[in-house]
């Protein structure tokens, strides 16, 4: 708060607030959230498709996971990574290990199968034997020819 002096030389004490300092911690922080927010947003993203009767099995550490995204990007083990560069790094994983060839792969269930083809045969000429596919379990009713565990 300021004062100032009148005419009559008594003081008055200003009553209104300050804002330049609170101007300056919202400026800051819409700067801090304009930079987080797409950073967060960043990462792979794609739905799965559904089945029934799935068993969950968390992911491990040691496993090589291949992700593509609805609009086609590579993932490997979360991290984007161009298709040129996809193949050698694959070798390479698979190279050191002997008895272990399995990836795990994950795509967007509207991924045109053109994608997929394709990661197959690079995964296949990167050493990988088996492939597992990663999908969600379905939420919805029971269909015609879905069995029940008992």
């Amino acid at each position: 708060m300021g004062t100032s002096v009148n005419q009559a030389g008594t003081t008055a004490i200003k009553s209104e607030p300050n804002v330049i300092p609170m101007i300056d911690i919202m400026l800051v922080l819409l700067i801090i959230f304009m930079i987080v927010t797409p950073l967060i947003a960043n990462g792979f993203k794609a739905t799965m498709p559904q089945g029934k009767n799935l068993e969950k099995r968390p992911e491990g550490d040691g496993e090589v996971i291949l992700g593509i995204d609805a609009a086609g990007g590579y993932f490997l083990n979360g991290v984007s990574i161009p298709i040129e560069t996809l193949e050698d790094r694959l070798t390479s994983i698979y190279a050191a290990r002997p008895e272990d060839k399995v990836m795990y792969f994950r795509a967007d269930k509207d991924l045109q199968y053109g994608k997929i083809q394709e990661a197959v045969e690079i995964a296949r000429k990167s050493g990988v034997r088996v492939m597992a596919a990663i999908t969600d379990v379905k939420q919805s009713g029971k269909g015609l020819f879905d069995i029940e565990k008992p």
